[in-house]
């Protein structure tokens, strides 16, 4: 979708991917195909480019430094260093004062155990790696941690208590090189087995719950010195507190819906930022929402009932071009727009329940 958007603005794109036929490479003058922590590939790409930018926290830092010798690159490799690491991630916001939940680091399944006996039910995280409810897992007693620990296969691990959340929301922030920023209306997002699987804007959470939000998105923002994209994860508790949950410097599957409802997408707002060019207007058009289309949605090889699902008005698909359609992957997800975020939410949750109806 980056690519897209690049390709309206008239700019030629290269990809660098592990796999040959990643969904980019349809749109791609060039597909390099190596590991995110290949630095002579990284180099190579950059050579061909006037920027880098990356589309996944993955990448290896040196991959980064290298293709910075050679043309900007953003986000920059210290900002990645801090944000693709889970337990410096917290650190990081404790010493700017950003406020986050009760945390640990933990070297051993041991001290996991002590972090649960003081707390209750907690999140072990691994420090690297996971994404998309991948590489964390609940638990509720000490004697669960020694099992978490070992399905983990992690050598250092975030402990984060269980909190109790009233809603969770994201905050999208998009910086130029000399400090222009323009913020997106605040999502909310409903997240299932710790993958998102709808989030609508505006957000339906009052407007001074949305005013701290915005105000600490873009001072994170500014603090990490973020050229391009920076989404915050935030909850909001039960008791009126917001906190950050995780940074994301890039275009972020919670904000999506722009495409369709707001007069700039997160797309053409990375474009924009990274190529140093003014920013887009952040404006809703329509209240919009989304719901992720997953693997699942392929039951018995059947592929989903997109015909019904875009009998719903309102409704757009997206697929990402991805070719194995694997439980839990997401493989694009369904837009809708209303003229209520409340409807748009029911309208997209209706067209997916239809997807997924097939035979």
């Amino acid at each position: 979708m980056t690519a897209l958007a690049a390709r309206d603005m008239g700019y030629d794109v290269r990809v660098l991917d592990p796999e040959p036929d990643c969904p980019a490479s349809a749109l791609a003058t060039e597909t390099i195909v190596a590991g995110w922590d290949d630095a002579d590939a990284a180099a190579r790409l950059a050579r061909a480019s006037d920027v880098v930018t990356i589309e996944i926290e993955r990448v290896g830092i040196e991959s980064l430094e290298a293709a910075a010798r050679h043309a900007p690159t953003h986000p920059g490799a210290a900002t990645l260093a801090i944000v693709q690491h889970r337990a410096r991630q917290k650190d990081w916001l404790v010493s700017q004062g950003f406020p986050v939940g009760d945390y640990r680091i933990a070297g051993s399944a041991g001290e996991c155990e002590a972090a649960v006996a003081a707390w209750g039910p907690c999140y072990i995280k691994a420090s690297t790696g996971g994404y998309d409810g991948r590489g964390q897992i609940r638990v509720s007693r000490p004697d669960e941690c020694e099992a978490a620990w070992q399905a983990l296969r992690a050598t250092r691990c975030v402990i984060e208590r269980a909190l109790d959340l009233e809603v969770e929301i994201s905050v999208m922030v998009a910086r130029r090189l000399n400090g222009d920023r323009a913020v997106f209306p605040v999502a909310l997002n409903h997240h299932e087995a710790g993958q998102l699987a709808w989030s609508v804007i505006p957000a339906p959470i009052g407007a001074t719950i949305t005013a701290r939000a915005t105000e600490m998105g873009v001072a994170i923002a500014s603090a990490l010195g973020v050229v391009g994209l920076l989404a915050v994860e935030m909850f909001v508790l039960r008791d009126g507190r917001l906190l950050v949950n995780e940074l994301a410097p890039r275009p972020h599957n919670s904000f999506h819906h722009t495409i369709e409802g707001c007069a700039t997408s997160q797309f053409e707002q990375l474009v924009r930022a990274i190529c140093d060019l003014p920013l887009g207007d952040t404006s809703i058009l329509r209240p919009a929402a989304i719901a992720n289309v997953l693997g699942d949605a392929w039951a018995g090889g059947r592929p989903p009932d997109f015909a019904a699902a875009l009998a719903v008005p309102g409704t757009r698909i997206h697929l990402y071009g991805k070719r194995d359609p694997r439980p839990a992957r997401k493989m694009g997800h369904v837009a809708a727009v209303a003229d209520t975020a409340e409807h748009a939410r029911a309208a997209v949750l209706d067209a997916a329940r239809r997807l997924r109806s097939a035979g």
